[in-house]
């Protein structure tokens, strides 16, 4: 239950035209599970200029449940959605997950007993399988993970995964920094911020533990935009040339200079 103690976590909720998920209940989810924690916790949906009704049923859930607060945000793509939470979040420790729930929130105490071990960084992984993945999304998968973890972040299997919690500190200190900030996007392009992200948190002495959840697409959105697989090859392409930038910035000594 909700309390005026000093606020343990924050759920930072992008969104972008997700009416399908939102009338599936993704919400009450979400609601139903933290009103039984005995930590004190806020949930900010950050909407990305949602052009269907994501935005009234948001802040129309939000009224009406304690905790829950809507973020009206100009379109700029995910990690831009992403970035306005992280800026409004207070809590101790921040939790980024996705709306469609394909990682249940349930599955946030597995993450939260790493913090008492010492990491500022818990992220999910959905392991190899990748359950309802077609085939292309498991080649793409595992080809993207063969070029990243040849430059980047070796011991971690699995960047792309929505449901990652970070120290709040830290992740409010590296997030301004991120490259991919600099380009607003149209429609709801996947990047690899993420990699850049925790590359970041490792550069500052974060440590970062990947912790295999539960994960099964459950995605209903169909108001995105695009045809599903040209977007998903333009983006893979993109994703590829952000990790080579991210490379980039470390020969440069980007990173050291985050004070």
């Amino acid at each position: 239950m909700q309390t005026k103690k000093e606020l343990y976590l924050s759920v930072v909720v992008p969104c972008y035209n997700e009416e399908g998920n939102l009338k599936r209940g993704v919400l009450d989810q979400m609601n139903d599970y933290l009103k039984k924690q005995k930590y004190a916790w806020e949930v900010l949906i950050s909407d990305d200029g949602s052009t269907d009704n994501s935005l009234k049923l948001s802040s129309a859930f939000a009224k009406k449940h304690k905790g829950f607060r809507v973020l009206e945000n100009k379109h700029g793509g995910k990690p831009w959605a992403v970035s306005c939470g992280v800026k409004e979040a207070k809590g101790k420790f921040i939790l980024f997950t996705d709306i469609d729930q394909s990682t249940p929130i349930t599955e946030l105490a597995k993450l939260l007993s790493w913090t008492k071990k010492g990491y500022l960084a818990v992220i999910g992984s959905r392991g190899l399988e990748r359950k309802d993945f077609p085939l292309f999304r498991r080649v793409g998968a595992i080809v993207f993970a063969l070029m990243r973890r040849a430059l980047l972040l070796r011991d971690i299997k699995d960047t792309q995964c929505g449901f990652k919690l970070f120290e709040g500190k830290l992740v409010k200190k590296v997030f301004p920094h991120l490259d991919v900030l600099g380009e607003m996007a149209k429609g709801w392009a996947v990047s690899s911020y993420d990699v850049e992200l925790l590359h970041m948190v490792q550069s500052q002495g974060g440590k970062i533990k990947e912790v295999v959840l539960v994960w099964e697409d459950e995605d209903v959105s169909t108001s995105k935009g695009g045809n599903y697989l040209a977007r998903y090859f333009k983006e893979a392409k993109k994703m590829a040339f952000q990790i080579l930038q991210v490379k980039r910035n470390q020969y440069q000594g980007k990173y050291e200079k985050i004070k």
